[in-house]
Formats: structure tokens, C-alpha cells, sequence
């Protein structure tokens, strides 16, 4: 898992000119446990393919226009799924959550995005190993390790969740954790050029973070995060708030320009009001 984008709520792009992102993307990559002994190899064939010789990682973000659309194709080709949580803030803007507050966290925002990437992945696992194994698997999670999180806050939150569960208390129920197929023993963080899978959450991340972020200093570009998406995950046959999934919901109310509606639009969203 990885992000692009950051948390901040106080003040936000583009109401506020020196604010915090206008958006935080999460993404996650999923694949079977026997292919993780291949991500490395997978990794180094996409920086040779595409000319990337000079480090041993790859970093979405540096990376030329042509690059990217040939390091979104390779991707799209492997056997995983992919996953990205497009949350635009500028509703959030000096919002506080009374309800995640009172989960000791300094991150409340974060935790909650992570929720709800959770919820997607861990549904997605759960009918993955039911049909293939006929029983839950236990899902080991890896988080790009940024400056600033706390991630003993976040394993701490998915046992809060857990917790709720069990007490039939936990809020917003539309989705839920599977949090019988989480162990906080298996979640774990590193620094993002140390493992190759975090690459591949990152190149996610950042495709669609390129997609949406039309007002932010980067360079505005929908055609990597589309090129992706043989390997976003479906749930009855669509993308939309599976596999790519926007907030705030509904579509609309996020007020997006045409620009940011693109990729949301490739993905199954609709923006109308009725």
C-alpha cells in the first residue's frame, strides 16, 4: 500500500493558495503469496524495458511521460490486482471527525482511508480464497513508510474496527474490514525503494493521483491510471467504488472539473445529480 498526496485538512488546494493537497490517493497491489518471490524480478524488467538503468528502483513520479505510459502498460500486465482510494478534500476542508477522534490517533483522516481501502481488499481476498482454498487466508499488508504516520496508530485502528465488529458497534456499515483475514503481526512498513512491491502500489498511487490533481503543480495526465485498468479490481463486472473508488459520495458533490472527471468517467462514474 501507498499513497500519493497528503492528509491535511486545515487548509486545502485549491481554496487555499499554500494549502494541503486537494487530494490523498491510496493504493494497494494484491497478489498470491507464491508470487511475492517474483515482484523483484518484475520490477527489473520494467526499469530495463523502459530505460531506468541508472538506481535500483522505480519511482513513478521522475519518470517521463513516455515512461509512465510504458511502465502503466508493463504493469497492467502482470497477475495482481490493483486498488485506488481517490479521496478529494476540498469538502474536508477543517472538518473534524468527533466519532474517529475518539480513537487515540494523531492521523485520524489517514486511518479512515485506509478503512476504506481495507474494505475493498480484504473483500476481494475473501472471495478470492474462498474459491480457490474454500477458507480465509490471512492477508499480509506492507505500507510505504512516509514521514510524519504513525503506523502503530493504524494496526491499533484496525483492532479498534475488529473490536466494533464484534459488538455489532462499528459506524458506516454499507462496507466493513474482513477482519478475521487481518492479524496486526502481519502489517508491516518499510521505505519505498526497499521493496519491490512497493513500487507497484506507488506507480498506482501516482497514476491516479497525475489523473485527478488538475489544479496541483505536476504535469496533468489521465493516460497511465486508464492504461491500468486490466488490473483494477471489479465487483460485478465494474471499477467504480471497487477497484477505483471516488469520495465524497455521490460523484457530484466532489465539484470536479471536466479534467478531473476523466478518469472517473473511463471507470463507471456517473456525475449527474439524479
Amino acid at each position: 500500500m501507498d499513497e500519493a498526496g497528503d492528509p491535511g485538512l486545515t487548509k486545502v488546494r485549491p481554496i487555499d493558495e499554500n494549502g494541503a493537497s486537494e487530494w490523498l490517493i491510496l493504493s494497494a497491489v494484491v497478489m498470491k503469496a507464491q508470487r511475492e518471490a517474483n515482484v523483484v524480478d518484475w520490477i527489473d524488467k520494467i526499469r530495463t524495458d523502459i530505460g531506468v538503468t541508472q538506481r535500483r528502483f522505480l519511482h513513478f513520479r521522475d519518470l517521463s511521460p513516455t515512461r509512465k505510459m510504458a511502465a502503466s502498460n508493463a504493469i497492467a500486465g502482470l497477475p495482481l490486482r490493483a486498488f485506488a482510494i481517490c479521496s478529494n478534500k476540498k469538502n474536508m476542508r477543517g472538518y473534524e471527525n468527533r466519532k474517529a477522534a475518539k480513537i487515540p490517533s494523531q492521523q485520524w483522516f489517514y486511518n479512515w482511508c485506509i478503512r476504506l481501502l481495507l474494505e475493498r481488499v480484504t473483500a476481494f481476498c475473501e472471495s478470492r480464497t474462498m474459491k480457490d482454498y474454500g477458507e480465509h487466508k490471512l492477508v499480509k499488508i506492507e505500507f510505504s513508510r512516509r514521514g510524519g504516520h504513525h503506523y502503530s496508530q493504524t494496526r491499533a485502528y484496525q483492532y479498534y474496527l475488529g473490536f466494533q465488529q464484534e459488538g455489532d458497534k462499528i459506524y458506516l456499515q454499507k462496507r466493513q474490514p474482513v477482519t478475521k483475514m487481518l492479524h496486526t503481526d502481519l502489517m508491516e512498513d518499510h521505505p519505498h525503494y526497499s521493496r519491490a512491491g512497493l513500487q507497484l502500489a506507488d506507480a498506482v498511487a501516482s497514476a491516479f493521483y497525475q489523473a485527478s490533481d488538475f489544479l496541483g503543480p505536476g504535469t496533468w495526465d489521465a493516460a497511465p491510471s486508464k492504461a491500468l485498468q486490466p488490473i483494477m479490481a471489479k465487483e460485478n463486472g465494474s471499477a467504480r467504488d471497487f477497484g477505483v473508488a471516488l469520495f465524497p459520495t455521490p460523484a457530484w458533490k466532489a465539484e470536479l472539473l471536466a479534467e478531473q472527471k476523466d478518469v472517473f468517467l473511463h471507470y463507471g462514474y456517473d456525475f449527474s445529480r439524479w
